[in-house]
């Protein structure tokens, strides 16, 4: 498995204000796999997420990456697992406004040695058009897709999705998922896609459901349908 994590726990806080997060979460992910976390606000997805992407240290358990345990690493080490790694999309797109939309996608590239063509990202993006423009010139989905492509730039063997779609409409967040798959086909990146919404399921390989800090599901999707089948978004 390309993800193994072993009875991970997670906590917050001390005394009257300690909440335990994560009260031991165990699953494994394939490698290229699109995969799904569920739950309601508060369920302690994307604190999952948070720890998996080195944001989040764990209070106990394993969490294996190509064969590699981040649990403990010292900061340095988890600058470079994360530099050479990852690539994070937030619900909100965090881009700097006074960059362009190709600067903004620049500023990642020179984290790693090998990154993706530019032109071959803005074109399979759609922002070829729109690189030139700033921040608060394009819509809420051109930002999301200038989000995408600044993740993608690094070349990460992993992506970690926090809300992708969150901010976005009906229409928007089925382009923007069709738009992922298409990266996970092409690029066959491991994804990793927190959601509240419970469509996006139909379209991954793994679904895993998180409630009060444990997981409730998590099983194989055995009757996956393409992006851009999903209805009610």
């Amino acid at each position: 498995m390309y993800i193994q994590i072993e009875d991970v726990k997670k906590s917050y806080g001390e005394g009257g204000s300690y909440t335990q997060v994560l009260k031991g979460i165990t699953t494994s992910i394939k490698q290229g796999d699109m995969v799904s976390i569920q739950g309601t606000s508060g369920s302690g997805k994307s604190t999952l997420l948070n720890c998996v992407g080195g944001l989040d240290q764990v209070d106990s358990g394993k969490i294996m990456i190509d064969g590699k345990d981040i649990v403990g690493l010292k900061t340095e080490k988890l600058s470079d697992y994360r530099r050479e790694y990852l690539g994070f999309i937030f619900q909100f797109y965090n881009l700097i406004p006074n960059l362009t939309v190709k600067e903004n996608i620049e500023a990642c590239k020179y984290l790693t040695k090998s990154p993706l063509d530019m032109e071959e990202l803005l074109q399979v993006l759609g922002l070829k058009e729109h690189e030139n423009k700033f921040p608060s010139q394009l819509s809420g989905g051109q930002q999301q897709r200038c989000a995408i492509a600044r993740a993608l730039i690094k070349n990460p063997k992993l992506l970690l999705c926090d809300e992708p779609t969150g901010a976005l409409d009906s229409k928007t967040s089925k382009e923007i998922l069709i738009l992922l798959e298409q990266i996970n086909q092409t690029y066959k990146t491991t994804m990793l896609i927190v959601t509240h919404n419970n469509v996006i399921k139909n379209m991954m390989d793994q679904v895993i459901v998180v409630k009060d800090g444990v997981i409730k599901q998590d099983y194989r999707n055995e009757t996956k349908i393409p992006a851009a089948q999903l209805e009610d978004l």
